[in-house]
């Protein structure tokens, strides 16, 4: 029964000693299972072991590739944002930081270091937070253009712990969430851990389209919503008003609970804010957010806005997972909030995003590059014969990780020939040479398939 691993064992294996190279094409099953004595259906097992396992991916009408893969052998695209032992510049991670921003916020938790400020601050803090937390991020959201009732605010560790509460209490195991056809990583990775099944919706250059969610939920039903109508990681897409509104009308008249990840909101700016789906469906729109993009990831707090009579479900939730924001972490948010310093970096990182933007513009000029003035990442569709794995592995080797396409893909079609690259944390100088470089590499054309496999 077993057998179809073995031989998944030994086709990883030649993927980890680079016997098979990133981009590489494997037989067409029927021709694996001819050249191997297997039947057709056992050749199917270990082509979905192999998927399975992120070793390589299936595309509709163009067969099977192996994927970019990382010194170690592992997947080589971030699930974590962070990815340990990248390459020297690292466009895969994706935390915009300020100049400066370390020390200000040393200065600013000074008074915490107090021993009568510390013993209160090390309490634990629960779902709920604190009264002064509750205040002190409603007037956050409303600075955004949200008004939350503090009541219906809580506390997790960070954003991502946030979306996986949210999930947690809406969906069991098997249940089915929609989602944009590309979406972030990480949530690939909870519906694995929470036993749901990911189902992608049409999406146009306005966004999810409200016909594809009412023709997905009447083929079964779907739990949840998860979505990025704001600055949509990695396309950059903002969904407009008129749009909203009519997603809003469809979820309503569905009865479909949403999470509203406004993760990215903060870069945009004032004027061209729209209102968030939380505003126009509050009963039913899970609002998710945190400090970890507007201030820094090591000491970070991710919130979640409720709707009125799903407080103490996402509060199980958050405390099963064991996802409860720290007391120090909270107490000092409430302090970055209070004194203006979440404000200072935010502004620093606006200016900081549109600065690298025209960068990127330039730096990629004549690419088929997607991005958003206020964004601090873009989506590069890549030239042919270039395929993304390839790129990947080709950038790799000229020391820069970028974020092949596959991460974000959901579902069985073809992933697009695109990356992902994450340009708020290299310095600026270490930036534009990157893109320089890869700009060089995409002109070189070296990403044509490269023959199947022979095994």
């Amino acid at each position: 029964m077993n057998d179809f691993r073995r031989i998944a064992d030994r086709i990883a294996a030649d993927i980890a000693s680079g016997r098979l190279r990133p981009g590489q094409r494997l037989p067409p099953q029927r021709a694996f299972a001819r050249r191997h004595g297997l039947a057709p259906s056992t050749a199917g097992r270990v082509y979905a072991e192999l998927v399975r396992r992120g070793l390589v991916v299936g595309e509709v009408g163009r067969g099977t590739f192996v994927r970019a893969t990382a010194p170690d052998g592992q997947p080589g695209h971030a699930l974590t944002e962070a990815v340990a032992g990248a390459p020297p510049v690292n466009l895969e991670l994706n935390y915009p930081e300020a100049a400066g921003q370390s020390e200000v916020l040393a200065r600013t938790l000074a008074p915490l270091l107090r021993p009568d400020a510390l013993g209160d601050a090390l309490r634990p803090a629960g779902a709920a937070g604190t009264p002064a937390a509750r205040e002190a991020f409603a007037a956050l959201l409303e600075e955004g253009g949200v008004r939350a009732d503090p009541a219906r605010i809580l506390f997790t560790g960070n954003g991502q712990q946030a979306i996986a509460a949210a999930l947690a209490s809406l969906a069991r195991p098997g249940d089915r969430v929609g989602v944009e056809p590309l979406t972030y990583p990480l949530v690939k990775e909870i519906a694995g851990r929470l036993g749901l099944s990911l189902v992608p919706l049409a999406m146009d250059e306005e966004g999810v389209r409200p016909q594809s969610v009412a023709a997905v939920h009447r083929t079964a039903p779907l739990a949840a919503l998860y979505l990025q109508p704001t600055l949509h990681n990695p396309t950059a897409l903002t969904m407009g008003a008129s749009r909203r509104a009519e997603l809003a009308d469809v979820v309503h008249r569905l009865g479909i609970p949403v999470v509203e990840d406004r993760i990215w909101s903060f870069l945009e700016p004032g004027p061209r804010r729209v209102p968030p789906l939380a505003a126009l469906a509050p009963d039913l729109v899970h609002l998710v957010d945190g400090l970890s993009k507007r201030v820094a990831p090591g000491l970070t707090v991710g919130f979640v806005v409720v709707p009125r009579g799903r407080g103490e479900a996402v509060a199980r939730a958050v405390r099963a997972g064991g996802w409860s924001a720290g007391g120090f972490a909270l107490a000092a948010a409430v302090r970055w909030l209070a004194d203006g310093t979440v404000d200072r970096l935010v502004a620093a990182k606006r200016r900081d995003a549109a600065r690298r933007q025209r960068l990127a513009a330039e730096k990629l000029a004549g690419f088929a590059v997607r991005s958003d003035p206020a964004a601090c990442f873009a989506w590069w569709q890549l030239p042919a014969p270039w395929r993304a794995d390839t790129f990947t592995a080709a950038a790799r080797e000229h020391g820069i990780a970028v974020t092949p396409g596959t991460a974000f893909s959901v579902g069985p079609g073809r992933a697009p020939d695109a990356v992902r690259l994450g340009l708020g944390s290299a310095p600026e100088p270490t930036l534009a040479r990157a893109l320089e470089t890869l700009a060089t590499v995409a002109r070189g054309g070296r990403g044509a398939d490269s023959g199947s496999a022979r095994w």
